[in-house]
């Protein structure tokens, strides 16, 4: 009856442990989620349940993630974590979350990310950091994101972003990269050349809208001709890009400029435009040769009806001269 009675005890204890809801949160099991927002949370629940799928922790007051610290809830798939004013992030915070696909980090105070707080999401496809103060992403993630398919990153502080950073995530269909501090000099060719490829291979991506220098502010990058950038040294990967190298400075003493800033040259002359200036006044001088054919014709065809008129009065009068010498002969004495 003991054993009973304490085997009773301790499944009741087991399902309530798993059943068990934070004091702030609201779960749903039957979509396994629970919702913690706006509650005024300074730190992640610790007594989550661990089959929770979804979780909502938008709108409260979280400014750091530790290592580890979604460990109670490994078969989490999405995670949001929006406006939180997150500002720190270790390095193992999502270490566990093997299976998270959606991961929402917007409008918090982050500055910059490390490529390993992202290496233990593997099945990652959604990552959104928008409305951050993010200065700088990583060079490279160290490893690829094959699974990701839609990554924003717009309204930060970004002035540039390297190529392989982008080549990492191979599987990327949807880019969101407008309103950042994008500094179009040479530095951003690198992504010029990866974002044309990228749009010629179905990708979708937004803009990016040059902030600086004011030669090219307010414009788009991908519309900045591709030959303004000869001056700068191409990266590698792109040789099929015939560009030219600048030539040598006379003064071997005078430093390179670090920025390469972009200056405007002339274009070329395009050899359609100059083939449709032809054209164009070809026909113009076809039409112009037609009106004074007209005019020709108008003006032949007038003189002769003028004359014409003018000529049948003349023969009248001229009748009546010859009529009355007719008369005169013929009353004349034989």
């Amino acid at each position: 009856m003991k054993g009973e009675l304490l085997l009773l005890t301790s499944v009741i204890f087991v399902l309530q442990v798993v059943g068990a809801c934070p004091e702030k949160c609201r779960c749903h099991s039957s979509s396994s989620s629970v919702d913690c927002s706006q509650q005024g949370l300074a730190e992640i629940p610790s007594d989550l349940p661990p089959q929770t799928l979804t979780l909502h922790l938008q709108d409260n007051q979280i400014h750091q993630l530790p290592a580890f610290a979604f460990r109670s809830v490994p078969q989490l798939t999405s995670l949001n974590l929006c406006n939180n004013s997150l500002s720190n992030l270790a390095p193992g915070a999502f270490h566990g979350l093997q299976h998270l696909q959606v991961l929402n980090l917007t409008q918090n105070s982050l500055h910059s990310l490390e490529s390993r707080l992202f290496h233990s999401l593997p099945h990652l496809r959604e990552l959104d950091l928008s409305s951050n103060n993010i200065s700088h992403l990583p060079i490279s993630l160290g490893q690829r994101w094959e699974n990701l398919t839609i990554f924003a990153v717009q309204q930060n502080q970004l002035q540039q972003l390297d190529r392989a950073f982008l080549e990492s995530m191979p599987s990327v269909k949807l880019l969101f990269l407008k309103e950042n501090l994008w500094k179009c000099n040479c530095h951003l060719l690198s992504l010029k050349l990866w974002l044309e490829k990228f749009i010629y291979k179905g990708g979708i991506m937004d803009s990016v809208i040059c902030a600086s220098p004011d030669t090219w502010k307010g414009k788009d990058l991908l519309k900045i001709p591709l030959e303004l950038y000869q001056p700068c040294p191409f990266p590698l990967g792109s040789a099929h890009w015939a560009v030219p190298s600048p030539p040598e400075s006379d003064s071997a003493g005078e430093p390179d400029h670090a920025e390469h800033e972009l200056k405007p040259k002339p274009r070329p002359a395009n050899l359609r435009h100059a083939m449709a200036t032809v054209i164009i006044t070809g026909v113009v001088c076809g039409i112009v040769c037609l009106m004074m054919l007209v005019a020709t014709i108008y003006g032949c065809t007038y003189a002769a009806i003028t004359a014409q008129y003018h000529g049948g009065p003349l023969a009248q009068t001229e009748d009546p001269t010859k009529t009355e010498g007719k008369e005169l002969l013929d009353s004349s004495p034989a």
